[in-house]
Parts: structure tokens; sequence; C-alpha cells
């Protein structure tokens, strides 16, 4: 991903808590000669080493999961919130641009076996559950309806590279507070997310 130097995030605990909450991503590789992506949750983890890896599972009937075998490298994209920028709020004539957040990963897929499969279903459920007003638990379902389980294959992903955009126009300080006051007032929820972040670099 191009990131100019005034964007580029390099602090991989923010990283790791914007991945924590911005899990569900795109898994892309090639099938076929051909890229293909799928939009799944890909949990950050721990492997018993405990190095960070993600974590994730796919329909063993999606043509992806029959790349697995052969599969050495992907990239794995997350979005994070995003907003247009008017260049009605500069001080100086200028072209409007976008501010967003945005975590490329690039790693090694390692298939995981169905015991460890299971276990990072639980602790997806789990992660997600936890706010529900009734939350359900995987051991108190049936095996009958377990059984589905059987239709997905779980992998990992060992990180070799993380890049991390945090695009919250750095390059414009003398605009900054009339940005973040015009995108506050925005009724899209994705401006005011973007308004916020860019309050918390205090530029």
């Amino acid at each position: 991903m191009h990131i100019p130097h005034y964007y580029k995030n390099e602090n991989l605990e923010e990283i790791k808590g914007f991945l924590v909450e911005n899990s569900f991503g795109l898994l892309i590789n090639q099938v076929d000669g051909k890229p293909w992506a799928t939009h799944i949750p890909l949990e950050l983890d721990k492997d018993e080493h405990g190095k960070e890896i993600l974590v994730g599972h796919i329909a063993k009937a999606n043509p992806q999961a029959k790349s697995f075998g052969n599969t050495e490298n992907v990239l794995c994209v997350f979005n994070g919130p995003h907003a247009y920028i008017s260049s009605s709020w500069y001080q100086e004539e200028e072209v409007p641009t976008w501010n967003y957040i945005a975590v490329h990963i690039y790693g090694s897929l390692k298939v995981l076996s169905d015991d460890a499969t299971m276990e990072s279903l639980h602790k997806l459920v789990n992660k997600y559950e936890k706010n529900s007003k009734n939350p359900i638990n995987l051991s108190e379902m049936s095996p009958k309806t377990l059984r589905q389980v059987k239709g997905v294959i779980g992998f990992k992903i060992e990180i070799t590279e993380i890049q991390a955009a945090y695009k919250l126009s750095q390059n414009r300080k003398q605009d900054y507070p009339k940005i973040t006051s015009e995108l506050m007032e925005q009724e899209n929820i994705g401006s005011k997310a973007i308004a916020k972040k860019m309050n918390y670099l205090k530029l």
C-alpha cells in the first residue's frame, strides 16, 4: 500500500488495538491465477510462542479454501472510519480529498486442525456475545447444530509485514480545527469518527 510518510503509523500497540476493534476484514490471495477476496472476521491472537497471528475460517465450499494447500502468502485488509474532506474547509484553494484509516497485513497462511478450529470459534463467539442481552455459548449447543462446523476450514496467518495508513490531514495543521469542526457537524458516523481520531492526534 502506498503511504506518504506523514500518514504512516508505526505504533504497533495502536495498530493492534485497531485490529481488535475492526477485525472484519478481507482475506486476499490468488485462486487459479485470479485475485480472490473473502469478507470475514480475522481475529488478532497469539500462537504457542507468544507471537501475534491472525486467526479465521471460511467455508470449505469457498474456492479460496481449495487454494490453501499451496498458498504461501496472503494479504489481509482492514478498514476503519473514513470521510470526505471538502477543500472549502481550507484557508487556501486546494482539491478535496478523503481521510481514512486502513491496515494491510501480509503473512503466511497455515490450515488449523479441527480441534484448533473449534477453539478459535469458541473465542470468536465469546468475544462478540459478551455484550449480548442473552449470550449464547457454543458449548451449550447440540451436536446436531455443531455439525455445521464440519463445513468450515480454520487457519492462522503468521504475520510477516504490517502497513498502516492513518490519513488524518496531518499535512494541514493550519486547517485542522476547521476540518474537525466541519466533520463533527456531518450526519454520518464515519465523519464524526474521523473527527474524533483527528482530535486525538491534537495537531
